[in-house]
């Protein structure tokens, strides 16, 4: 191919992208501000609030080996899990320590607030004792 022709090829794809970006950018945005999940805190108002990412290996896990008998647990049904991605949409009015940084983190919360946490996945052999454990400090009874 000749440097002419490899110069306008340039030129043509970069004004595609040009005129394409916009619209994607704009595309993103919207996917970005989508509306944060609602709670009924009067329904509910104990929940654990797993914070998770797209392509956490350790969230995947704990999807794969917790997650199907979760809400059938003690603890499950003493605070239903409320899964949220790291990147948000976050709950409105929720009263947290301080940001979570590592996926999954779970958050135990009365009303939105924040009364303990877990960061990071113990595994399946550990991840009841220590959410047990996070309940009774917290008061919440689990059965």
């Amino acid at each position: 191919m000749s440097p002419t022709r490899n110069r306008r090829s340039f030129l043509v794809q970069a004004a595609a992208l040009t005129l394409t970006a916009p619209a994607l950018l704009h595309h993103g945005a919207q996917a970005a501000v989508a509306n944060p999940p609602r709670i009924d805190w009067d329904a509910t108002p104990v929940r654990l609030m797993m914070v998770e990412s797209k392509g956490c290996i350790y969230c995947e896990a704990w999807q794969r080996e917790i997650g199907p008998g979760y809400p059938l647990s003690s603890e499950g049904r003493a605070a239903p899990l409320l899964p949220i991605d790291i990147d948000g949409p976050w709950p409105d009015g929720l009263a947290l320590e301080r940001r979570p940084t590592i996926t999954p983190t779970f958050i135990l919360l009365r009303r939105g607030v924040e009364l303990t946490r877990l960061e990071g996945y113990p595994g399946d052999q550990f991840f009841y004792p220590a959410i047990a454990l996070m309940m009774t400090r917290a008061g919440i009874p689990t059965g």
